[in-house]
């Protein structure tokens, strides 16, 4: 197989896989080193495809369904309060899509999220006690934006109210 066409195998796997596909199963899949399919990731992106890396692997921007809204949120919070931070958009029928934090030195930093459920979450704590990272947030004292997404208005209103009960939602 040429390395064109294994791009192309990526693109479709990427294309309808339900959940992020990491370098290492991609690799196994196409009997190739972790490596090239992380250059293959980068060729992709270069041509035009819209391809995310998050925490669990690789997602490609899917079409947004007509009845999604998309909005930007606000908060600050200590780090013992990320947990419940993630765990309240989720259960309310949200998605917490990135975290955006504005550093002084290099401007707008943002990683991609796309935690869907508690499960999502669990997996991104697990890996953030695991490599013993530090959330974005840490850097802007406990401010920072996500992007949420979810299926009506009344689940963000939902949403925004329950953070801004437990003091997570940054005041106007």
């Amino acid at each position: 197989m040429t390395s064109a066409i294994r791009r192309e195998q990526i693109a479709q796997r990427l294309q309808t896989a339900q959940a992020p596909l990491s370098a290492t199963a991609l690799a196994k899949e196409f009997a190739v080193s972790r490596q090239a399919v992380v250059g293959d990731i980068a060729l992709l992106r270069a041509s035009g495809h819209k391809i995310f890396a998050t925490p669990r692997g690789y997602l490609m921007e899917k079409e947004q369904h007509p009845d999604e809204i998309v909005r930007t949120i606000a908060c600050r919070h200590r780090m013992d309060l990320l947990a419940q931070e993630l765990f309240t958009v989720v259960d309310l029928g949200g998605a917490v899509l990135d975290v955006i934090v504005e550093h002084p030195l290099y401007g707008q930093i943002s990683g991609e999220l796309q935690l869907f459920s508690r499960y999502d979450v669990q997996q991104f704590l697990n890996a953030l006690e695991k490599q013993k990272a530090t959330p974005l947030s840490q850097l802007t004292d406990g401010i920072h934006l996500h992007t949420i997404s979810c299926k009506s208005e009344e689940i963000f209103e939902r949403i925004t109210q329950s953070l801004q009960q437990q003091g997570i939602l940054l005041d106007k």
